[in-house]
């Protein structure tokens, strides 16, 4: 191996477990933040729905 590239490596690989755990935190936070807002999507739809209803009546006629 070059002497060049092993200095590359030993001054990169012992950070890398840093790295890859910094990106794991970023992707299940990412991964948290959706499935909090599918959540809320899901609580907001249904609240529509009951206020379609309450407005509309239950035959749906609108307008």
């Amino acid at each position: 191996m070059n002497e060049i590239l092993a200095d590359i490596y030993s001054t990169i690989l012992p950070s890398a477990p840093f790295v890859i755990a910094a990106y794991a935190l970023v992707w299940v936070g990412l991964l948290v933040y959706v499935a909090i807002a599918i959540r809320g999507l899901k609580a907001t739809e249904r609240q529509i729905a009951v206020l379609e209803e309450a407005v509309f009546g239950q035959d749906g006629a609108r307008g």
